[in-house]
This record gives structure tokens, C-alpha cells and sequence, in this order.
């Protein structure tokens, strides 16, 4: 019985934000719905930055979570300039990946401006899916079905908006899971194939969609961030990596801390034609991979679980993240406290997921 009573709370350590962040999804869909049909009238960029307001005060919810909650800390290699324009290129280890984006924008004020390349099955998400492409994020499938047409279009659209962006690539295409080493395998196999270094830490990149929105913003864009992300407590007691943690696992405390070295680069510094740009993202994640490699295997054990250099923890003000908590919760509570909201609250799901995965099917 006691061992039940433990891993119930335990359980509970991450049901309880799940369950807030999933139960104010339907309020924010209603209150993004009334703002895109108040803004048909308007001029395409005043609704962006509607959108982009909104999008902040969902994303302080989640951050409230995942930084505040959690008690983790993060530590930031390299110093991060003003607001800007950026595609963000990141190593891909786990779902709290996602998130990191949103730890970094949130340091320049620019939460609402994150943007994602996703993977094509994500779209059917419930809610999520759908809203996620009409924010401006991009739906994509990997190899010989990559659509570079749509991913140019929607981007041009998002120029001709003059969209802020903080659009996040992630190019290895997956994840590197140590636990999956087929996967690390398959990628190291076509390095070799392709006349590439084979890298141990990160997958080989690919550079189809990195390309694609640097060429197709690159009047628009001010930056890259080389982002590298480590996460601490992800070796085995013999010093081999291990999987980085889930959500669930990184909200129930099991991540104290999160190491991340940033590196700006001038748009006008990178290669433009693609062949040239493979080589280029490649050699950047040579760099990504001698990062994790001295993260996890520096000869000098006090160097182990850190990047080289000195970092800094980035803190966020819990002014930046309470009141969107208390305003999201508070507008559920008081939906679901009368018959009416109740039955607005679930056609919202039932419906909202419904015509959603309908609209990107369609759009697909």
C-alpha cells in the first residue's frame, strides 16, 4: 500500500501540469478563434502580432512549467543579442527539445515569434496540429517527399507579413536516442556514403529544409543560433549515455540542470547555394559533436558535465510566467463552472480536433 501511495504521488508530479497545459489548450484555441475572426478585417501583419501575443501568454504557461516547476537550471555558453530575425539549428535528443526554444526566446522577448519545422505526422495532433501550422509553423517529410514548394510559399507569406521569426530546425530529421542504435547506425552509414566525418554524438544533418528557409528569407533574416543542448544526468554509472529525458520525466524533477552553448551567425556568412550549405551544416555539427564529446568524455572528470568556456545560468522572472498561469486557469475554471461553458469547453475539443485534422489533410 505504501509503495502505491508513493508512485501515485510520484504519478502526479507530472500528471498535474500535463493536465493543466492540455485543459487550457481548448480556452486559448476560443480566444485565438475570436481574435482571427475580429482581425479579417485588418492588414495581414496587425493579426500576426495579435497571434504572436497570444501565442506568448500560452507559451508562459507551459515555461511556468517546465522552468519554475521543475527547478530546473540552465546554463547559458555564449552571450544572446538583442530581438531579432533567426532560424535556430539545433541538436534533436528528446520532446523537451521544443521547449528549450522557447527557454532561449524567452531571454530576447520574443516567445511569441518561436516558430517550428515539424514533422509531417505531428499535424494531427489534437488542437495542437492544426494551430501550429496556422502560427506559422511548417509541416515536412523527410528524403524524396520533402515538398519544397509548400515550405517556400508558406515562409514567403510569413516575409510579405513582415513576421517576426524565431523559426527552429531541428535538421538531424530524429532523434539521437543511444537507446535506438539503429537509428545512429543508419546515420553514421550514410556519412561514410557520402564522403562525410561520421559524428558519435549527433546525427549527420540534412540540409534540404535549413536550406530552403535561409534561401527563402534570407532578406528577412538576420541570424542563425548554432544551438548544442546537453542535458545533465544522462549517463549510466559506467559513463555510457543513456536516453535525455522525456516530459514526463524531465516534470517530475529528473533534470537539474541544462546546459546550452549559442553561437551567432551572420545570415550574409553562410553559403547560399545548397551544395555548399551541406558542407557548412556539417562542419557545424562537427563542432556540436566535439561539444557533447568533451560534455561527456573529458579526460579531466571535473571538466565532465559542462561546456568549455564559462557559462552563465539564465533566470527567469516568475512575473514572466504566473500571471499567464493564473489568467489561462482562471478563464477555464469559470467556463467549466456553468453548463454553457461546460458544453463550449468540449464541442471545442471534440470539434476543434475534428476540423482540424480535416483542414491540414486537405491542405496537405
Amino acid at each position: 500500500m505504501l509503495l502505491s501511495a508513493v508512485l501515485h504521488t510520484y504519478s502526479l508530479r507530472y500528471m498535474l501540469p500535463a493536465a493543466v497545459m492540455l485543459g487550457t489548450a481548448p480556452t486559448y484555441l476560443l480566444a485565438w478563434g475570436c481574435w482571427r475572426a475580429l482581425s479579417t478585417v485588418l492588414p495581414e501583419r496587425l493579426y500576426r502580432r495579435g497571434d504572436d501575443r497570444l501565442y506568448t501568454l500560452y507559451q508562459s504557461l507551459v515555461l511556468f512549467f517546465f522552468q519554475h516547476y521543475t527547478g530546473v537550471q540552465i546554463i547559458m555558453y555564449g552571450d544572446l543579442p538583442k530581438k531579432e530575425n533567426i532560424v535556430y539549428l539545433s541538436n534533436h535528443q528528446c520532446t523537451v527539445d521544443w521547449i528549450i526554444a522557447d527557454m532561449m526566446a524567452v531571454q530576447q522577448n520574443a516567445l511569441g515569434h518561436v516558430r517550428y519545422v515539424l514533422k509531417d505526422g505531428l499535424k494531427f495532433l489534437p488542437l495542437y496540429g492544426w494551430y501550429f501550422s496556422q502560427h506559422g509553423g511548417i509541416y515536412v517529410k523527410r528524403s524524396a517527399k520533402f515538398n519544397e514548394k509548400a515550405m517556400r510559399e508558406k515562409l514567403r507569406s510569413q516575409v510579405k507579413a513582415e513576421t517576426q521569426m524565431y523559426l527552429v530546425i531541428f535538421p538531424e530529421g530524429t532523434r539521437y536516442n543511444p537507446g535506438i542504435p539503429k537509428v545512429i547506425a543508419d546515420s553514421q552509414a550514410f556519412a561514410m556514403k557520402e564522403g562525410l566525418p561520421v559524428l558519435k554524438h549527433v546525427l549527420t544533418p540534412r540540409v534540404k529544409a535549413t536550406h530552403v528557409a535561409i534561401d527563402t528569407m534570407q532578406d528577412h533574416l538576420d541570424a542563425v543560433y548554432d544551438i548544442t543542448v546537453a542535458y545533465e544526468g544522462t549517463t549510466t554509472e559506467e559513463g555510457q549515455r543513456k536516453e535525455a529525458p522525456s516530459m514526463a520525466e524531465f516534470l517530475c524533477r529528473e533534470c537539474p540542470r541544462i546546459h546550452i552553448a549559442v553561437e551567432r551567425i551572420d545570415v550574409k556568412d553562410i553559403p547560399k547555394e545548397q551544395i555548399f550549405m551541406r558542407r557548412w551544416l556539417h562542419e557545424r555539427f562537427e563542432i556540436k559533436d566535439r561539444l557533447m564529446t568533451e560534455f561527456y568524455e573529458a579526460a579531466d572528470p571535473g571538466q565532465r558535465n559542462k561546456f568549455p568556456g564559462e557559462g552563465h545560468v539564465a533566470k527567469l522572472s516568475m512575473k514572466r510566467t504566473v500571471p499567464s498561469l493564473l489568467i489561462l486557469t482562471g478563464v477555464t475554471a469559470g467556463m467549466l463552472c456553468t453548463e454553457t461553458g461546460r458544453k463550449l469547453y468540449i464541442n471545442t475539443w471534440i470539434y476543434g480536433t475534428l476540423i482540424g485534422c480535416l483542414w491540414v489533410s486537405i491542405k496537405a
